[in-house]
């Protein structure tokens, strides 16, 4: 404390930027990216002042730098500080605030900002930053002009603590504070007489008994202490239509959640409770704790694509468990039978695209008071999914097996079964998530599975995945060549990252996702404006960021990379692909899976 004090008095500014990073280091944060920029110095120093406490990261680009704070607020379960000066800077945060706001991470976002009396007045490096991210944030405001008075600065430590506790509930997600300082912005004398204000200024009355009102429950790490648990509510007692009905359902659909072992076993217990199979996501963590739920169903998306199968499945009740999952062939199954369904999520978000006769439970699954039953389904109906399960999930390992040649969809099915246990893995959006959900092989593996499934765009993926692994166990990112390309700036943060990461690209040069539509066969303009091949070598790619790269020729080659892992730096494994013949073998292949299975 007493480093701090003298440059925290060396002006109002400092004083204003102590009294918020002290705040926030004794509410529990660890992390702050700071981008560079003049009219955010009094926070940047600030930040430094703090470290190690607060781990302060320099990231040159906006973008790149938010998504790097989304992935670490995945990874930690805890919210991370973005800082950058003002103008167009922060309008570069935009779409990871969007990405946190879907997708409930928690961010506190700090726009620096010039004064009122240089706004609109075509004063350099200055926009309209008063709610810039429109109504995404859990909650925003502009903080007042910094003043030397202690009832603003006890107004300054409480709106912060407020701004921490907006980020993590009643959700998650992300909170704005825009920030005005006036010159001069380096700690140097700025006219203001602040020796009577030091002298009654006493830090730890002014911040006792501050503590993180929002006590979370993070990734364990060996870097990381666990902090307290949120208190449990009351266990909530099935509904008796539940256990009467013998037609139902659980699908375990997008999440990721911070105790995955724990949820699991939830699903799992209300599972046998009921007697109900789990239809579970390829980015559910249900496929990678497979031994905890005996009725899990990972090829209901290849199932439902014979008709005759999909007709003798149709369920009563629908027990939904988080997002939907990715699978358009579930949800067009779910939106033409119409089901009766609950949703079960304890966000205040509407979870239902489809508009069904849906029941919204504001829980979590582990609320729910079950009790674990006999392994064996007395209906036929849950006898009738699990037999299919095993028949299509046999003609999969056996097809998967067989293939030599590299193409897109094996890689996903392999990687499902080889990387070392626990390991963290970001995948990519467009064609990785689907490969996931169509072969990802139920495993035991505990593979910590992360993404960005709030708005699905491409933006951000290599920044996001590199902030998933800062510091964490040995990574791993699933991603196409298209979104490692829309995101080739977040090679910068090499020199900042401590951990490993590798990066496995499926290069198909260009967009395989769009091969998968209609316009696919209109060509011209199809090749130009979708597939979009960039002919990019991604050899030389990786040598300019002084980044590693190997191209993959074999599985076996990439099953030797993948496990172990190196503890340390940044690789790029190619595998080059055919972006017409993996689309032509899913189109030849998804319906065959399940085509002359009998149940």
């Amino acid at each position: 404390m007493s480093d701090l004090i003298p440059i925290a008095f060396k002006n109002v500014n400092q004083l204003w930027a102590y009294i918020l990073t002290e705040t926030l280091k004794r509410l529990g944060l660890t992390c702050a990216i700071i981008c560079p920029g003049s009219r955010s110095t009094p926070l940047a120093i600030a930040f430094a002042q703090q470290v190690p406490e607060i781990e302060a990261i320099s990231i040159l680009d906006e973008r790149s730098a938010a998504f790097f704070a989304l992935g670490q607020a995945k990874a930690t379960g805890r919210p991370v500080v973005l800082v950058c000066t003002s103008g167009t800077a922060g309008a570069n945060f935009y779409s990871a605030v969007i990405e946190a706001s879907y997708s409930r991470v928690p961010l506190l976002i700090l726009t620096t900002d010039r004064p009122p009396e240089l706004r609109d007045c075509h004063s350099g490096q200055t926009i309209d930053q008063l709610r810039l991210y429109g109504n995404y944030p859990n909650w925003q405001t502009e903080l007042a002009l910094p003043s030397p008075d202690m009832g603003m600065l006890a107004y300054l430590r409480q709106t912060v603590i407020h701004s921490w506790e907006r980020t993590q509930t009643p959700t998650k997600g992300p909170v704005h504070l825009n920030i005005p300082f006036r010159d001069p912005l380096a700690p140097i004398p700025d006219g203001t007489d602040l020796s009577y204000l030091q002298s009654q200024f006493q830090p730890e009355d002014f911040f006792a008994e501050i503590a993180n009102p929002c006590p979370m429950t993070p990734v364990a790490s060996s870097r990381q202490s666990r902090p307290t648990h949120w208190l449990p509510h009351a266990p909530c007692p099935i509904p008796k239509e539940w256990k009467e009905c013998d037609r139902g359902i659980i699908i375990a659909g997008v999440a990721q959640p911070s105790q995955p072992q724990e949820y699991c076993r939830a699903i799992a217990h209300l599972s046998q409770t009921l007697q109900w199979p789990v239809l579970a996501e390829g980015l559910s963590p249900v496929r990678n704790y497979a031994e905890l739920n005996p009725y899990l169903i990972s090829t209901y998306d290849l199932i439902l694509r014979n008709q005759q199968l999909a007709k003798q499945l149709v369920p009563e009740m629908v027990i939904q468990v988080g997002e939907m999952p990715t699978s358009k062939e579930l949800r067009n199954w779910i939106d033409a039978t119409q089901p009766r369904r609950w949703i079960i999520d304890n966000s205040d978000q509407n979870l239902d695209p489809l508009h069904g006769r849906t029941t919204h439970l504001r829980i979590s699954v582990e609320d729910i008071k079950a009790e674990e039953r006999n392994l064996s389904f007395s209906s036929d109906y849950g006898k009738k999914w699990c037999d299919a399960e095993t028949q299509v999930r046999l003609v999969i390992d056996q097809t998967m097996g067989k293939i030599d040649e590299i193409i897109e969809s094996k890689a996903a099915w392999l990687i499902s079964q080889i990387l070392p246990p626990g390991t963290p893995l970001f995948i990519g959006n467009s064609m990785p998530v689907r490969d996931v959900e169509y072969f990802w092989k139920p495993n035991n593996l505990g593979v910590r599975s992360y993404f960005n499934r709030g708005a699905n765009g491409i933006d951000g993926t290599l920044s996001t995945a590199l902030g998933m692994a800062h510091r964490q166990q040995s990574s791993v990112m699933l991603t196409g060549d298209l979104a490692l390309l829309h995101d080739t700036n977040g090679f910068l943060i090499r020199n900042k990252f401590i951990g490993h990461l590798t990066i496995v690209l499926i290069n198909n040069n260009g967009g395989g996702i769009f091969e998968m539509l209609p316009i696919a066969k209109f060509d011209p303009p199809f090749e130009e404006f979708f597939g979009t091949p960039q002919d990019i070598d991604f050899a030389q790619l990786c040598a300019t960021y002084n980044v590693q790269h190997e191209l993959i020729t074999s599985w076996q080659q990439l099953q030797e990379r993948l496990n172990p892992l190196p503890t340390t730096g940044i690789r790029v494994l190619e595998l080059q692909t055919n972006r017409k013949l993996d689309a032509k073998w899913r189109q030849d292949n998804l319906r065959k899976f399940a085509a002359d299975i009998a149940i």
